[in-house]
Formats: structure tokens, sequence, C-alpha cells
């Protein structure tokens, strides 16, 4: 698919791609690919926003969903990304970052339980194992987490699918962050 330029991109990605340009500086190739549909960047876009916004999670619980569904769904683009996230911007400590990236158990109790829940609500395709989710439970999380959890895997499913068929290139910001599945 077509890594698009901000002159090539229809409304509202256009108004998008510009805004984040100005934010980040660049322009990461996942959103240049998604700009081939507004409809897909303006999606991931909005869920990323209420995800970081109001979702009840801290911003490392928001990377520990992030990079365990990423990681699930052998996403290279993504785990790269938010490594990188992780790392730079909600201070994950490396052992759990590198735990995630592993597929190992994490660890603090807690996120190693959010992060099975998540993958487990990915895996199992919205039914969640019985053991996840008391686990889940048990570790402190509510209803409200069960919902935002929700929206972090449909968030990644998103994202991870289209870097999968667009096969996008991983951006020289988030490479040394690089990962095999």
């Amino acid at each position: 698919m077509k890594l698009l330029e901000i002159s090539e991109a229809k409304e509202p990605a256009k108004s998008i791609l510009e805004a984040t340009k100005d934010k980040m500086g660049a322009i990461p190739n996942m959103f240049r690919i998604m700009a081939n549909n507004p409809s897909l960047l303006v999606a991931y876009t909005k869920a990323d926003e209420t995800f970081r916004n109001d979702s009840g999670f801290t911003s490392q619980e928001q990377e520990v969903i992030l990079l365990s569904v990423a990681v699930y769904n052998k996403c290279t683009y993504c785990v790269a990304a938010h490594s990188f996230i992780a790392k730079n911007q909600s201070h994950v400590s490396i052992e759990v970052l590198e735990a995630l990236r592993n597929q190992n158990d994490l660890p603090d109790s807690k996120l190693d339980a959010l992060s099975k829940f998540a993958i487990s609500v990915a895996k199992e395709r919205g039914y969640p194992t019985d053991t996840a989710i008391k686990e889940f439970e048990n570790a402190g999380y509510k209803d409200e987490h069960i919902a935002g959890v929700i929206t972090g895997v449909g968030m990644k499913t998103m994202s991870n699918y289209m870097n999968h068929i667009a096969e996008t290139e991983v951006d020289t910001m988030f490479a040394e962050f690089n990962w095999e599945n």
C-alpha cells in the first residue's frame, strides 16, 4: 500500500497528518498507510485519544495492554512503536518491556494479570477464559477496566491488521525496538 504524503490525503485524514507532523515532527508510516482511507485513520486516532484519556488505566498499564495485543497479533510495526512509547513516554521498566516482547510472565503480578486478560480477549475473540477474568478481577480491576481493555484490543486490531496487509516498514524513530515474531 502507498505511504501517502499530506498533499495526497483527503480530509479529514489530511488534517490528522498535519497535526501529527506538527506534534511529532514526523508522520509515522502507519498513519501514512491508514490515510489511504480516512475512516480508518479517524477511527484509530479517536480510539487512541479516548483510550489514553478515558480508559481508567495508567500510561504504563495502557502500554501493557497495547504491547500484549501487538505481540499476540505478531505486528512487528506496533511492537516496535509501542516499545518506544513504553520506554520513552510511559516509563515501563525494562524488565516488564522485555517480558512483554518475549511473551514471558511479567515481574509485576497486577500487570501480568492485565496482560493475560488482554491477550485472552484477543485470542478468544471476546470470550476471555474464566481464569483470565478471575486473575484480572483479583488484581483489582473492575468493569470499567474490562471495557477499557476492549477499547485497546479493538484499537490494536485495526492497526495490527492494517500493518500486516501493508507490510508497514518500521520508522527510523522506532528502529531500536525492531522485533521479530
